[in-house]
């Protein structure tokens, strides 16, 4: 369903805007490639995510070739990276959260120690 402050666009604006047969986009809509919105008259509107994807489907059929089924093994390694490139972040942001948490407890530490040290002293000294 439409959300407010957000643009959509219906399929003959789509369709002339990029140059393709509405049922081109229908075609994109049963095969899975292309998940528009419906209003209560079952409208399709199209969002800007919407037409980001057809940019992409229309870049790899037209410029590179590739069919719809090749498409679609595509968008879907597309979303399976996207979702591991996120998961990696959230990893990362967790393993510098514990470091810095672990700089602090060091440095907890040796505030208390009868040699005083900071934890950049400890490594140059290793070397």
């Amino acid at each position: 369903m439409k959300k407010p402050g957000k643009a959509f666009y219906m399929i003959s604006a789509v369709a002339q805007k990029y140059n393709i047969h509405a049922q081109t986009l229908r075609l994109y809509e049963r095969e899975g490639l292309l998940k528009p919105s419906r209003t209560d008259g079952n409208t399709r509107l199209y969002s800007e995510e919407d037409l980001e994807q057809l940019e992409i489907i229309l870049s790899l059929t037209r410029e590179m070739g590739v069919n719809l089924a090749g498409v679609e093994i595509i968008l879907n390694m597309r979303r399976k990276i996207e979702a591991m490139q996120h998961e990696v972040n959230e990893f990362m942001a967790y393993v510098k959260k514990e470091m810095a948490r672990g700089v602090d407890d060091w440095e907890a530490r040796l505030s208390t120690a009868l040699v005083k040290s900071s934890p950049t002293d400890l490594v140059k000294s290793q070397k």
